[in-house]
């Protein structure tokens, strides 16, 4: 309560009040942003279309006259009573429009978000990123990036338009909020592309997180009947492990993204199969019915499996393949002179089209479902194939169940046919298998 006789602190009017919340909100935004707010603003409130650096311009003087209007008058000034000054000398003024709170808020969520995703948006990515990364610095915590794109997104659109592409990008979003924390962040950072910041996420929380994210999706547009193998892939760095600076993180994440897309398509299975069919292998129904090319005496069949789909635009990279053994046909294939015959009709085998990828010195592994002896080594891998070596090939049955564990991707759920067995080194075998479509 004022004192009897004193004078009470006049209460500032509320147009005054919206006018310092907006100048206060301003100062916070970066000049394009702000530049787009107030040409917005003063088109309502003049009913002219001016440039944006006319209306920062605009803004400027309106503060500046209130501190000069206050310093003259040796009493406080209200912006308001500013504004209408300047637009007043300027021959601007037409209808004093006071924008409402709400609107206020809804536009600088809007600044900051992707229209048709709901994500946030490439300028915010970069602003957290500095912030948390700071952060992470600051108190010796794990910070993790995720890049991610959509796999074969482009033939989404060819073949049923862009409408349904932005379906797809609606699906993957969904997606994301669905898997993220509340102090996770997914932002679209470009057409296809996603990002992901995880605070206090090692390594591994961020490669489980990330093969939870792309099995979801592929469950969430399995309604769609795309008949393309859509699918997310990632690519991951960490600080501190990884680096130190937003630049050094982002370009390994991005190298890593493309890493797993490169191995994946061009030397063996990819990450995520479904009911034993790699999702990155799904050719049009009209190339599934060609005649496979006759086999010849010299081919082995070691690569025997699925053809390479028709749809793929560019062929795999060249890699050398490494020397082993050679392969030893237990026995001559029917119709050669003096062969015997054997009980049922041997299948037909194709020409190498793919070459292997060796993965000796690794760890990779398989565990095997039905068979005694549970895990095996891998030996190499091949877009048709793998090879597996066992102590006791004879408890494999021809065809069987297996999880690949590889350096790189995450496990793969694949059915194996067993095409060959070959003596090895240390009293174990080399198994040849092709993936069973």
């Amino acid at each position: 309560m004022p004192s009897p006789g004193g004078t009470a602190n006049p209460r500032l009017p509320i147009e005054d009040s919206y006018l310092q919340l907006l100048a206060d909100t301003l100062d916070g935004l970066d000049l394009p942003a702000r530049g787009q707010f107030l040409q917005r603003y003063f088109r309502t409130i003049t009913h002219l279309d001016l440039r944006e650096d006319q209306c920062i311009q605009l803004w400027d003087e309106m503060i500046t006259r209130q501190r000069e209007l206050s310093e003259n008058l040796s009493r406080s000034v209200g912006l308001k009573t500013a504004l209408m000054d300047v637009l007043t000398s300027a021959g601007l003024f037409r209808v004093p429009i006071i924008l409402e709170y709400d609107e206020l808020k809804a536009l600088q969520l809007n600044a900051v978000t992707d229209p048709l995703t709901g994500l946030y948006n490439r300028r915010l990515f970069g602003e957290v990123f500095d912030k948390e990364l700071n952060r992470s610095r600051r108190y010796g915590s794990h910070l993790g990036l995720v890049i991610l794109d959509l796999h074969r997104f482009k033939e989404v659109n060819d073949k049923h338009g862009h409408p349904r592409g932005d379906d797809v990008l609606r699906a993957a979003a969904a997606t994301l909020k669905k898997a993220l924390r509340t102090s996770d962040s997914a932002f679209r950072i470009g057409g296809d592309e996603f990002a992901l910041l995880l605070p206090e996420t090692d390594p591994e929380q961020a490669n489980t997180l990330c093969r939870r994210i792309r099995a979801q999706f592929e469950n969430d547009i399995r309604e769609m009947n795309l008949d393309i193998g859509v699918t997310l892939d990632f690519g991951i760095a960490v600080h501190p492990q990884d680096g130190d600076s937003k630049r050094t993180l982002l370009g390994l994440a991005d190298k890593r993204l493309y890493e797993l897309k490169n191995i994946g398509r061009d030397a063996g299975p990819m990450p995520f199969s479904r009911r034993g069919r790699p999702l990155e292998t799904f050719p049009p129904r009209e190339e599934k019915e060609k005649p496979r090319e006759p086999a010849t005496p010299e081919a082995a069949p070691q690569d025997a499996g699925r053809q390479e789909p028709a749809s793929r635009a560019t062929p795999p990279r060249e890699i050398p393949s490494v020397p082993h053994t050679p392969f030893v046909r237990p026995s001559p294939p029917t119709g050669f002179p003096g062969a015997p015959q054997p009980s049922r009709p041997a299948p037909p085998v194709e020409h190498r089209k793919f070459e292997r990828v060796s993965l000796a010195g690794t760890k990779a592994y398989a565990v095997l479902a039905e068979a005694t002896q549970r895990h095996a080594a891998v030996v190499d891998l091949s877009y048709g194939g793998v090879a597996l070596l066992v102590e006791k090939p004879e408890e494999l049955p021809a065809q069987f169940n297996a999880i690949l564990h590889v350096p790189i991707l995450p496990p793969v759920r694949v059915v194996l046919h067993k095409a060959y067995t070959q003596r090895a080194e240390g009293g174990r075998s080399r198994v040849g298998c092709s993936f069973v479509s």
